[in-house]
């Protein structure tokens, strides 16, 4: 019965600590949006991994770090302002140093002359917690939603 007792609890520690890690990397998922939606480029490619490999939907190849803003740089060359407007969480999933975030996000791009652009997106990324305990996006990949909005 002593063995079942402790069993249980480090079930519920583990339990509890992977879903503070989830929350972690739900974090930096928001911070990802709010440094686009400041054009702070510096902020937001410190949150790659410098071996990163992705395929974001502006992209028709995939891409490593270095390329990582370049989707933003063609709107803000043009002097469009982004606004996010909704993150809905779908999944954050913690195995070890390993985290896979799943969500859909819907965001407007404005243009000088006030006409804008809304589109809302699937995105994955799997982030990697380092030996500081930082964790970093390794890999990830975006879609625009279907026509059920899915």
């Amino acid at each position: 019965m002593h063995r079942i007792a402790v069993f249980a609890v480090v079930v519920l520690l583990s339990t509890a600590c992977f879903a503070q890690e989830a929350d972690k990397v739900w974090s930096q998922e928001q911070a990802y949006w709010n440094y686009v939606q400041a054009n702070n480029l510096d902020g937001y490619r410190s949150l790659w991994h410098e071996d990163f490999v992705g395929w974001p939907l502006s992209s028709p190849e995939p891409l490593r770090k270095e390329h990582i803003t370049d989707w933003i740089t063609i709107h803000t060359h043009k002097g469009e302002h982004f606004k996010l407007d909704n993150m809905e969480r779908l999944v954050v999933e913690v195995s070890g140093n390993y985290a896979t975030a799943v969500y859909r996000v819907r965001a407007t791009w404005t243009a000088p002359d006030g006409q804008h652009i809304t589109t809302t997106s699937r995105i994955i990324h799997t982030w990697l917690r380092g030996p500081d305990g930082k964790w970093l996006i390794l890999s990830g990949m975006s879609a625009p939603v279907n026509a059920e909005g899915h």
